[in-house]
């Protein structure tokens, strides 16, 4: 569109060129243990996440766990669609980065800022961000998309990333981030994806009231 201005070929903040994002365990098991914010909240920032994702081209690494070995369900079907039914890595390890398939889905991308969201902060989240930082990537965590077994475990384990050099971010701050500009494409998606977002949160303010 005229006027929009061109993305800086040496960009460094996050664009759909340079990023690349990983969902991690958004499976009922996961949900049903979630202490530190509500369900219904964690899942219109999840699929708002999945919907800016896929309307960005960011690449997108699905990973699951248990599925196979323990019979446990997969990523729960709002998501799943948003993301277009993204193929699933199914784990035995908590921690994704000691899976082989899941680290070469990541390294195959080429890129090296790794946008991190998942269930449960203290585990499925917390070590493989820990890994990839030590690997040499720069990571952002999706702070209000992830959630912990309590408040307290959540939090704990926010400092601890962010002490070893993550980078917290939100899903509404993400996605002005990947597009920055109204005038490039992507915008009327971009405003789709974030009337979803607060018309979700406003229908469940007034479920509330």
């Amino acid at each position: 569109m005229s006027g929009a201005t061109p993305i800086r070929g040496d960009d460094w903040l996050l664009t759909p060129d340079n990023a690349v994002i990983a969902f991690i365990d958004y499976q009922p098991d996961q949900y049903a243990g979630l202490g530190s914010m509500p369900v219904d909240e964690l899942l219109v920032n999840v699929v708002t996440l999945g919907r800016i994702a896929t309307d960005f081209g960011l690449p997108v690494v699905l990973s699951t766990v248990g599925m196979t070995l323990r019979g446990m369900a997969g990523t729960n079907e709002e998501l799943h669609a948003a993301l277009n039914h993204a193929p699933q890595i199914d784990r035995t390890t908590m921690n994704s980065w000691e899976d082989p398939d899941f680290r070469r889905a990541v390294e195959a991308t080429g890129r090296r800022k790794l946008i991190v969201a998942g269930l449960w902060t203290e585990i499925c989240v917390a070590f493989p961000v820990l890994d990839a930082l030590r690997a040499g990537y720069e990571v952002y965590v999706v702070e209000d998309a992830i959630g912990g077994v309590s408040a307290t475990a959540h939090q704990a384990a926010m400092q601890r990333m962010i002490q070893a050099g993550a980078r917290p971010i939100t899903v509404v701050g993400l996605a002005g981030e990947l597009q920055r500009d109204w005038g490039r494409d992507g915008a009327d998606r971009l405003r789709a994806a974030l009337s979803g977002y607060f018309g979700g949160h406003r229908a469940l303010r007034k479920e509330r009231a």
